[in-house]
């Protein structure tokens, strides 16, 4: 094999691995929209009341109003769902901005492992969080 035969196939090896990832990120995502989505329309059919949601600063401490209603998926408060289906990480850098007018957090697509690769090693599916925020009802 010549060095440029083996490059291009190294090339080859590399695209074929990226493109698996991507089907694989892409199809997660879906999963854990369903998810979400399942989650609203149950929260909806019991009834559970939506709050309006509050986002926090990096650090913990501001605490900065939002224009978002939904509901808190942990006990942090600081991952929730808002009453449009979409998946919230609620913390914020600390800006004078954010404390005059509010943040705006965007929302992202959910994982299907809450924490996985975190430090704490701590990590909970999706599914199980969503399930105690229902089974709560509070």
């Amino acid at each position: 094999m010549t060095d440029e035969d083996w490059q291009a196939a190294r090339q080859h090896a590399v695209l074929a691995h990226a493109a698996a990832a991507e089907r694989r990120r892409l199809a997660e995502q879906a999963e854990a929209a369903t998810l979400v989505s399942d989650f609203v329309a149950e929260a909806r059919r019991r009834g559970l009341p939506t709050t309006r949601l509050v986002a926090r600063s990096y650090d913990g401490r501001a605490r900065y109003r939002t224009r978002l209603h939904g509901w808190y998926i942990d006990r942090a408060r600081s991952r929730a769902v808002d009453v449009d289906g979409r998946f919230h990480l609620l913390t914020v850098p600390r800006t004078l901005r954010a404390r005059l007018l509010g943040a705006d957090p965007q929302p992202s697509p959910a994982p299907l492992i809450i924490g996985a690769g975190g430090r704490d090693g701590e990590s909970l599916p999706l599914r199980t969080m969503l399930q105690r925020r229902l089974d709560a009802e509070d």
